[in-house]
């Protein structure tokens, strides 16, 4: 065999040995900024403070796949979650998401660690998307003694989801892995979208089972949500939801709550885009007496600033009012769990940042 025919083999061997490889691909985002809240201790004091995703939670991770043939595929995801103003990792390595599976014609099929199908599904309804400053869609007002709100991600999962023309559907499984129960700390959720024209609508539904405690009280909760959003235009678009939640406490107290929210997203120029939101805690019965008597309400304002295709600027503000002397809060978390604790029943936020993606 002459030196041509050698190359050519051995190129023709390394070719087929890629081919068979896993496509992996390496990527993040890094969102940092300055924040000011006011009332954030018991003497008013407010509190200024560099914090990590203010429009997007920052990450990393690696996801991949192997192409099996006939339309089938072998997928992957590991992602963690970045605290950008410490460089410490927010919780477990890939607390956000840890799974492999399948995905094809009928759809995708994963075990492991994901976001729950009511958090996919319900989030691209929220005018805010998926921005922790401010938005109580995902989770509601940290400062409550509960923030009656949906659950938006399952460990020990299997996850179904599958596109059929205009409607997609998802169902999701978390196994509470209790001996002798399959129903303790069992987590279930369901939802479709179904897109015709400018218009699309979503529905969901979950129950969240605890674990029973010694006296043998567990926590037990049910949130539905229904959507909307409507394109007017290239450049505007319009959205409004509202979540019901029945929760039943380990001691067997009985909450129910609905969260409205809506507002709007307007591209004012090829960069500049605009959005405005409204977000309202209606609690009927609360896990505290001040919970149900509070009914806070959000005003959001956020401005983004493209520099280009994978780096923003943004900047957004916040105005949250509680009744009866209720304390709210902007976050979603309170001052213990990375958010700020409201020490009165009105809070002002203003967060400045820049976001890249990679």
């Amino acid at each position: 065999m002459n030196k041509r025919m050698l190359v050519a083999a051995v190129a023709a061997a390394l070719s087929g040995f890629a081919n068979a490889q896993t496509n992996v691909q390496v990527y993040g985002l890094l969102d940092l900024g300055v924040e000011h809240i006011s009332n954030a201790n018991a003497n008013g004091g407010g509190v200024t403070r560099v914090t990590s995703g203010g429009s997007n939670n920052s990450r990393f991770g690696f996801r991949g796949s192997e192409d099996l043939g006939g339309g089938l595929k072998a997928v992957f995801n590991l992602e963690g979650q970045l605290d950008m103003d410490t460089g410490a990792s927010d919780g477990p390595l890939f607390r956000r998401q840890a799974n492999v599976g399948l995905e094809g014609r009928l759809g995708k099929l994963i075990l492991g660690r994901s976001y729950s199908t009511v958090y996919n599904f319900v989030s691209p309804f929220d005018p805010m998307g998926y921005a922790p400053a401010y938005s109580w869609v995902p989770t509601g007002n940290g400062t409550g003694a509960n923030k009656y709100a949906m659950t938006t991600a399952f460990d020990n999962m299997v996850k179904y989801e599958g596109k059929f023309g205009g409607l997609k559907v998802g169902v999701s499984y978390g196994a509470g892995e209790v001996a002798g129960s399959e129903a303790e700390g069992r987590k279930i959720a369901a939802g479709a979208v179904y897109e015709t024209g400018p218009l699309s609508f979503v529905v969901t539904g979950e129950r969240n089972n605890g674990i029973r405690n010694a006296a043998g009280g567990r926590t037990v909760s049910e949130a539905y949500h229904l959507g909307t959003a409507y394109e007017v235009t290239e450049k505007l678009s319009l959205k409004l939801g509202v979540r019901d939640l029945h929760l039943t406490t380990a001691a067997g107290r009985e909450a129910r709550s609905n969260t409205w929210w809506g507002g709007a997203n307007y591209q004012l120029t090829p960069v500049i885009g605009l959005t405005g939101a409204v977000y309202w805690q209606n609690v009927k019965t609360g896990v505290t007496p001040l919970d149900a008597a509070a009914d806070p309400l959000m005003l959001v304002a956020r401005v983004k600033y493209m520099l280009s295709k994978r780096t923003d600027l943004y900047a957004t503000a916040a105005r949250a009012r509680a009744k009866n002397g209720a304390p709210v809060g902007l976050t979603r978390d309170g001052s213990a769990d990375g958010g700020v604790t409201g020490f009165a029943d009105r809070a002002t936020g203003v967060i400045v940042g820049m976001q890249h993606r990679f």
